[in-house]
């Protein structure tokens, strides 16, 4: 049986190029960035050359990018370390990822006012002209990691400049398979992921804007300019580095390639009775296609489809364990019925038209399967 990773918005494959990169800095090349002899300045190069390749890839200074251990931590960082009082309103659209809407949850909890921006029937959250005037702090992401609408980003971020509001964006599903410029952005802070474009899990980003003051996350070193301790993973760090290089590289190319494999997946699939694509009028990622199946659960296809070989999620990865509905579904409009009928599709440039062709050949089997079974038993598709 071939097997077939459509998945890729939870995390991708490690790109081989990538592992070599860090493969000497696993095996026979070690020290402590921070240590002063020969073998600290080597791992001290590397990770300097890392943060150029990162900055380059999302047009921003070396000096505005701080290393964490993932999209979760840099978005916790980005919520949590900016001064805010029991007075201050803050605002987050409701779709966010978990990682921004549980740290905002908690500084709701801590006294601050928590205000969640609509979206409409696309997926993009709804333009506002002025926020309220105690708003101390705006996240919208950059792209949705569940049905893949990219929000407009400009918008909110010239928005809060202008009331003088700290702006922060989730561009994790965004960076390495669209064009993610910070600086036009306009953005006071941007956090992402590697693994979700090939580089290793464990590393991840947050950039800030050089004027912004942040307070430290982690305490007990100077690493990170002081805002967060911690002997860095160097290995990992050279990974990512590698990555974003190949990502600024190849863009045109892979978007080019997940575009099409996204096309080919739409048209076979919007024939189908009882499969409607989500957000298919909205500007979306090239890789994700999320659909809403009549008379399934997500979680009941995702384990059908799991033994044909094919993996696919319900929706977010933090969440598809759970058999509640999505809440960006709900957000959008949706039942609580058709949120919970939804999958996820995800693919990066290292998939085929073939991977695509094996998809909607056991999908129509499944519905096949169904419309069989809901024959015999009388019931309407």
């Amino acid at each position: 049986m071939m097997l077939v990773y459509l998945d890729n918005n939870a995390t991708t494959p490690l790109d081989e190029r990538v592992y070599e990169a860090m493969c000497p800095w696993l095996k026979s090349t070690y020290g402590n960035p921070s240590s002063v002899h020969s073998f600290g300045r080597k791992a001290r190069a590397a990770i300097h050359q890392a943060r150029e390749q990162v900055a380059a890839l999302v047009n921003a200074h070396p000096s505005q990018v701080i290393f964490t251990s993932g999209g979760t931590e840099a978005n916790n960082f980005a919520l949590k370390a900016v001064s805010l009082t029991p007075a201050s309103r803050i605002a987050v659209s409701a779709i966010e990822h978990a990682s921004v809407l549980g740290p905002a949850l908690n500084l709701s909890q801590q006294g601050c006012q928590l205000d969640k921006l609509p979206v409409n029937l696309q997926g993009q959250v709804e333009p506002i002209r002025s926020l309220p005037p105690e708003t101390r702090l705006v996240s919208v992401m950059w792209a949705n990691n569940e049905m893949g609408a990219v929000q407009t980003v400009a918008h909110f971020s010239a928005l809060c400049r202008a009331q003088g509001i700290i702006f922060h964006t989730d561009a994790s599903q965004a960076v390495g398979k669209i064009s993610v410029d910070f600086a036009a952005s306009g953005a006071h802070l941007m956090s992402f992921s590697g693994h979700k474009f090939h580089a290793p899990q464990g590393v991840g980003v947050l950039v800030t804007d050089k004027f912004n003051e942040l307070e430290p996350l982690l305490h007990g070193g100077g690493q990170e300019k002081g805002l967060r301790g911690g002997t860095e993973p160097v290995a990992a760090l050279v990974g990512l580095g590698k990555a974003a290089e190949l990502a600024l590289q190849e863009l045109p190319q892979r978007h080019q390639k997940m575009l099409a494999l996204r096309n080919a997946l739409e048209n076979a699939v919007r024939p189908l009775d009882g499969v409607h694509i989500v957000a298919e009028q909205a500007a979306r990622l090239p890789n994700t296609v999320m659909l809403t199946v009549a008379g399934f659960t997500g979680e009941t296809l995702v384990m059908e489809l799991d033994r044909c070989g094919i993996a696919v999620s319900s929706g977010s990865a933090c969440h598809s364990a759970h058999a509640e509905p999505s809440h960006v579904l709900l957000a959008m409009g949706y039942t609580p019925e058709q949120a919970k009928s939804a999958i996820r599709i995800s693919f990066s440039a290292q998939n085929t038209l073939t991977d695509i062709e094996i998809l909607v050949q056991a999908l129509k089997k499944q519905l096949d399967n169904f419309r069989s079974f809901a024959a015999m038993q009388g019931l309407m598709f």
